[in-house]
């Protein structure tokens, strides 16, 4: 199969579990402190992740300059991006209280584009493993997918709790995880024979994307119920995700 069709389908997997958080939580009454234990685990898992996979293959690859200039402008690109959505009613898309209800008439639009935006960096940055052709980063998709579980999980009770209809929430969820099966291949195709410091940059890039997402929006979510468990459930997951990485080495 060819490398391209292997990191979108990778891609969709990894989105996909949108969906399935999604539809668990339309079917099912989730406690609050359950989603939000299992997001404080993604987001531990997710950091790993982007330390021990796309950091360390950014600065292999490339060194430190592309490695660090990537990092802070990813992170600076996430934040200025996710000001506008938030300032456009996306602020609260992964929340699963009543804050999606509070938000601003018409948000449906600012909630889907930020989850989109949410799902790029991930999404490329499991095109850009296979850059190598000796197979995806496992842990890099385990970690997008046990974090987008708790997403899909905390985004679609909030919206429900805020009257959106199955249409509109499967909807947005179809429709990323699809954008991200595209994005890992668009990254794939585009990056294939690039200079190693592109391609360096690129993942620091996606690394520091997703640590801004991490720290904006799905930790605050997790700390709102669990509290003082949140940092022993993040670093569980964070180990997880590390001994995972070192025994596939």
């Amino acid at each position: 199969m060819p490398i391209p069709v292997q990191a979108a389908l990778w891609g969709l997997l990894g989105g996909s579990a949108l969906l399935l958080g999604a539809a668990v939580a339309w079917f099912v009454r989730v406690p609050p402190r359950v989603i939000a234990g299992v997001m404080a685990f993604g987001s531990g898992v997710l950091v790993s992740a982007l330390a021990f996979e796309l950091m360390d293959e950014a600065y292999a690859r490339g060194g430190f300059v592309p490695a660090a200039l990537g990092f802070l402008g990813g992170a600076a690109a996430y934040t200025v991006a996710n000001v506008v959505v938030s300032r456009g009613g996306g602020a609260h898309r992964k929340r699963s209280g009543e804050q999606q209800q509070r938000a601003a008439e018409g948000s449906g639009l600012a909630i889907a584009v930020g989850a989109l935006l949410d799902g790029i960096p991930e999404a490329v940055a499991i095109g850009a493993t296979l850059l190598e052709g000796a197979g995806v980063s496992l842990v890099t998709v385990a970690a997008v997918f046990l974090s987008n579980v708790p997403e899909g999980l905390s985004s679609a009770a909030g919206m429900r709790r805020a009257g959106r209809g199955a249409g509109f929430v499967f909807g947005v969820w179809t429709g990323i995880a699809l954008a991200s099966g595209a994005a890992a291949l668009l990254g794939n195709v585009a990056l294939a024979g690039a200079d190693p410091g592109a391609v360096a940059a690129v993942n620091a890039v996606a690394a520091g994307a997703i640590l801004a997402m991490l720290a904006d929006t799905m930790i605050p979510e997790a700390f709102e119920e669990a509290r003082e468990y949140t940092g022993l459930i993040t670093a569980s997951g964070f180990l997880v995700a590390f001994v995972l990485s070192r025994a596939g080495g």
